[in-house]
């Protein structure tokens, strides 16, 4: 099962927040996650993973301050420990970040790129943020490794669709170089200061033919 929430500005931004229930669901969310996904935990002590979604093509620069006191809050309430404390850190970084070795545990998690994590602190706990955030609390079941083939999918079409404008640009634009090229010949062979027209061409016989007249 998967817990899923409103975040602030939502409607604006497009983000959704989502959580799993227990460790064994964190594995799936860590297996099956998106490349705009951005991953939320308490630092140095066990909590629930917490997830922001951001829109296509945004990263973690696009969360905005609310939007990530409303993950903090949130990663902070569904900690044992870390609800009970003041001044809690919170450490975020990319879902493609995370680093899964076989000999972890379930729910444990590592890093590949400790420059790629970032810590914000929690005072206190904000009783009005985390229960305008529980009030829009859904549950859910759903096929995650169908979403990202889903997702996969879409962005494998997104590339061919590219690919395919770029070579229609590209095939364009050398149709329109060679028509270029050609128009250029073409006016070289019909240059008016090299021609030589029909009525030219009588007139200097007829010369000819005069001073024929004339030796003769």
């Amino acid at each position: 099962m998967v817990l899923y929430f409103t975040p602030v500005g939502a409607d604006e931004t497009k983000h959704s927040l989502y959580m799993g229930r227990d460790k064994v669901e964190n594995e799936d969310l860590i297996k099956w996650g998106l490349p705009e996904d951005v991953w939320f935990h308490v630092d140095k002590l066990s909590s629930a993973h917490v997830y922001l979604r951001v829109a296509r093509g945004e990263s973690m620069d696009d969360i905005r301050e609310d939007e990530l006191e409303d993950c903090a809050q949130l990663v902070k309430a569904n900690s044992i420990v870390g609800n009970k404390e003041n001044n809690v850190g919170v450490v975020y970084t990319p879902w493609s970040n995370l680093k899964k070795l076989p000999r972890m545990e379930v729910g444990q998690v590592g890093f590949h790129d400790l420059k790629l994590v970032r810590r914000v602190k929690v005072a206190t706990r904000k009783n009005e943020i985390v229960n305008r955030l529980n009030k829009t609390k859904t549950e859910s079941f759903p096929d995650l490794a169908m979403e990202r083939d889903e997702y996969d999918r879409e962005i494998r079409e997104e590339k061919k669709a590219a690919y395919r404008e770029q070579e229609f640009r590209r095939l364009e634009e050398e149709r329109e170089r060679a028509a270029d090229r050609e128009a250029r010949s073409y006016d070289r062979i019909m240059d008016t200061d090299a021609m030589v027209s029909n009525k030219d061409n009588a007139q200097k016989y007829a010369s000819v033919e005069e001073a024929e007249d004339d030796f003769m």
